[in-house]
């Protein structure tokens, strides 16, 4: 089993993220991530889903998903070229001799401090997942108070910036 990143464009409507999630489970794989927002189309948004399976498998749910009466484009952009970041925030205890350390590692891993209070720092890191992991492993000794990441979004490269008909497959039978 690998990872697989999907991208879905659908209708903004109650449910729908739920109705996602339930084809998910009923298939028994696991999401490991799952962002969702508005796109660039008013009215729609776009959900990038994060799932370990085989080839079989991500075909079988991306064929679920297009039944889904709101989704309106589904994409498998694993082997595309694209541009994956995550957001993570990171609350960690800073005291006095520690408080330079934790900023260097802040400045090297081009992060940023966006809150600073007498025993704790929140940190801001954007960027490839193993980016935000190496920071996240480099801070734990300091005593990580609390952490919120995104999970994966994507977007395939190139020119449109849109998803291309190559990554996407249309379902005739609407």
């Amino acid at each position: 089993m690998t990872k697989h990143t999907l991208i879905a464009l659908m209708e903004d409507r109650p449910g729908v993220l739920n109705r996602v999630a339930s084809l998910f489970r009923r298939r028994k794989f696991n999401i490991e991530s799952l962002t969702v927002g508005h796109s660039e189309t008013p009215g729609i948004s776009r959900m990038t889903i994060v799932v370990d399976a085989d080839h079989a498998g991500i075909e079988q749910v991306e064929k679920q998903l297009y039944k889904l009466v709101n989704v309106t484009k589904v994409s498998d952009v694993s082997h595309e070229p694209t541009v994956i970041r995550e957001l993570a925030l990171i609350k960690v205890r800073a005291t006095g001799p520690t408080r330079a350390e934790i900023m260097q590692l802040v400045d090297i891993f081009r992060a940023k401090v966006v809150d600073v209070a007498a025993e704790s720092l929140t940190i801001e890191i954007t960027g490839p997942e193993d980016k935000v992991d190496s920071l996240v492993q480099l801070l734990r000794p300091f005593g990580i108070k609390e952490m919120v990441r995104t999970g994966r979004v994507a977007m395939v490269r190139g020119s449109n910036g849109r998803m291309t008909e190559s990554a996407s497959r249309r379902v005739a039978s609407r």
